[in-house]
């Protein structure tokens, strides 16, 4: 940390009132994490970190080793707006969760997204991330009664969800998130903000704000907002439809103007290695047992490994090149939900597409049909896979992945399979209503 970036924060902080710094990081499931300081350490947290205890936080230390270390970042600093701001106002920082002795802890998920980025950094790229949150509204936290029956862009008049939104949006760009669009989705009560592309680091940072902004905002107005995947039966479920794009310097290198379809030789390759690995990364990007609810056809949800440019069921789409706009040439993967770790998501989406850059997979042709209504025997031919059904079959499928053990590090990689073995194995005990409604009458 650079003296003019520590002064930097300071003064921040003294001029804006600072009683509070929350200290944010998050576990490797992603939920966020942190704690309060007062403006009277935060000098010495800048400079050595602050201690906490690492042995109750999931995939953190054993309890033989479980002090850690969370080093704030000073480029995260803002202020939190929904916070009092007149006195003993209140910022958060993110952190670095390193050990004791100064060393980065390798099972912190920024740490692990940062290992990626520092890869194809040396081989002078930047990746770039947009994520679509999508999500919903509910009256409280006990059900999933809707607070409208809007559809897809809906304007609805007297819909208290467009307020909701609107003073999101505003709390998100007074925090200098940028936000692209919010909207009403598919789904009543189902609604999405999306976030501007920046770096894959920031954008992690943001997804985590923005969530916990959502809620915020939520709660101050007496609802409930939830990015569970899958929350109503028979209705769409939320994704993080998820846009990427390496740039060299200012040259966006998925864009080729000799192309047919305007795609570099590298960009054709990182949709190989996203196809070839899609199966054995769905466990990160999707990693809770409701998650596939959300993954089954007929709800726009990506179920088979294809690609194309118009069509948005294939799990990957090309949005189609405007003239003039060769920077925004990018890759949309279509599988993530947004409760998702971000690091952990974005890392392994980029060393799958990676993977695909380095040893020159080749890509398929685009599939400009409809997959869902193709049959099973012309999928074969063509030689479509399809993503994990349930999360004991990505848990298995992961299990086997040499590109996300090695992406994610031994330790997070043996504590996400022991977490989510336990999650299966909690959800396959259960007897459910849906059981007892259908066989208790019969049997």
């Amino acid at each position: 940390m650079s003296d003019t970036d520590k002064a930097y924060v300071l003064e921040q902080a003294k001029r804006n009132g600072v009683k509070f710094i929350r200290l944010w990081f998050t576990d490797i499931l992603g939920i966020l994490k942190g704690f309060a300081i007062t403006i009277e350490e935060l000098e010495k947290a800048m400079d050595e970190g602050m201690g906490f205890d690492g042995s109750s936080i999931e995939g953190y230390a054993r309890i033989d080793e479980s002090d850690m270390i969370c080093l704030p970042d000073p480029t995260t600093f803002v202020m939190l707006p929904w916070r009092p701001k007149e006195e003993a106002a209140v910022a958060r920082m993110f952190c670095d969760v390193k050990q004791p002795g100064g060393a980065p802890y390798t099972s912190d998920p920024r740490y692990v997204l940062k290992q990626q980025l520092e890869r194809v950094a040396k081989l002078g790229y930047t990746y770039y991330v947009g994520p679509e949150l999508e999500y919903f509204y509910f009256k409280n936290s006990e059900g999933t009664e809707v607070l409208d029956k809007g559809g897809y862009f809906d304007l609805t008049p007297r819909d208290e969800a467009v307020d909701l939104r609107r003073e999101t949006v505003l709390m998100l760009e007074e925090m200098g998130i940028h936000v692209e669009y919010s909207h009403h989705e598919v789904a009543p009560s189902q609604h999405e903000i999306d976030l501007h592309y920046a770096d894959a680091l920031t954008m992690a940072d943001w997804t985590m704000t923005h969530r916990l902004t959502v809620k915020e905002v939520a709660i101050r107005n007496g609802c409930y907002a939830t990015f569970m995947p899958k929350p109503i039966f028979g209705e769409n479920g939320s994704g993080m439809h998820t846009h990427m794009s390496l740039f060299k310097g200012d040259t966006n290198a998925f864009f080729d103007a000799g192309d047919p379809h305007h795609l570099s030789d590298m960009a054709r390759a990182f949709i190989a290695g996203l196809i070839r690995h899609g199966r054995e990364i769905t466990l990160v990007t999707n990693q809770w047992v409701n998650s596939y609810k959300r993954l089954v056809p007929g709800y726009e949800a990506p179920v088979y490994l294809s690609w194309a440019l118009r069509n948005r069921s294939d799990l990957i789409r090309v949005p189609v090149y405007q003239p003039g706009k060769e920077r925004a040439t990018r890759v949309e993967y279509r599988a993530p939900d947004p409760a998702c770790n971000p690091y952990l998501a974005f890392a392994v989406m980029l060393a799958a597409g990676m993977e695909g850059v380095e040893k020159g997979y080749e890509c398929p042709p685009p599939v400009e049909e409809n997959v869902y209504k193709m049959g099973e025997e012309r999928r074969l031919k063509l030689g479509i896979e399809m993503l994990p059904g349930s999360l004991d079959e990505a848990i298995e499928c992961t299990a086997k992945s040499d590109l996300v053990r090695e992406t994610l590090g031994d330790e997070v990689f043996e504590k996400l399979l022991e977490n989510k073995r336990h999650e299966w194995d909690e959800y396959r005990t259960q007897v459910t209503g849906w059981e007892l409604d259908k066989y208790l009458p019969l049997l």
